[in-house]
């Protein structure tokens, strides 16, 4: 008996090695950011204010890991509220019908130290198509509660009219690319 109870002991403190992580962003620290080039001339920025990120696996081995990401598409935040309200409707992302934007990843693979080049579907305004961003392990550091924080950083960029946003406005007053930047304080949950 005392042997089985000993087996089982190593068995479960070797399952416990093999579980996978989950790790998940700070909502005070973390954020999806875009900008798009307006009349040719102009950035303008913005962010969705409700968005997270969530990782299964291990931090240190990103490839092996699966990302995904969202954002309520009603939280996005220009700091213009009137033109907030336009982007929040149906000539925009109609968020009443599509409230999300979904990102989930399909592979990661080193390019550089702490560089990865990431593909996965994306998911907005109804249309999923495949993309490549660039991901960015950013290190890792002790928060005031003495618990390990990871910083990551999303780059890319997509254009509007794959996902059939803002038709009605062409290039010369909207530009279809939209440049894509994520930063996330993760921790392991």
């Amino acid at each position: 008996m005392k042997k089985i109870l000993s087996i089982l002991t190593v068995l479960m403190f070797s399952l416990n090695a093999f579980a996978q992580k989950h790790y998940e962003s700070d909502a005070a620290h973390s954020r999806i950011g875009f900008s798009i080039i307006h009349m040719g001339i102009n950035d303008i920025s913005g962010n969705f204010d409700k968005s997270n990120v969530m990782i299964d696996g291990d931090i240190n081995a990103l490839q092996n890991a699966k990302i995904n990401f969202n954002a309520e598409t009603a939280s996005i935040n220009t700091q213009v509220e009137k033109r907030d309200e336009h982007l929040r409707n149906a000539d925009f992302f109609d968020a009443a019908t599509y409230p999300k934007i979904a990102f989930s990843s399909t592979s990661i693979k080193p390019t550089k130290k702490n560089y990865y080049e990431m593909k996965g579907n994306l998911l907005m305004h109804g249309v999923t198509k495949p993309v490549t961003l660039v991901l960015v392990y950013r290190g890792s550091s002790k928060n005031m509660s003495g618990k390990t924080v990871h910083g990551l950083q999303v780059l890319g960029t997509l254009k509007r009219s794959d996902f059939g946003i803002g038709g009605k406005f062409p290039e010369a007053v909207l530009s279809d690319n939209v440049r894509i930047k994520g930063d996330f304080e993760i921790t392991e949950k």
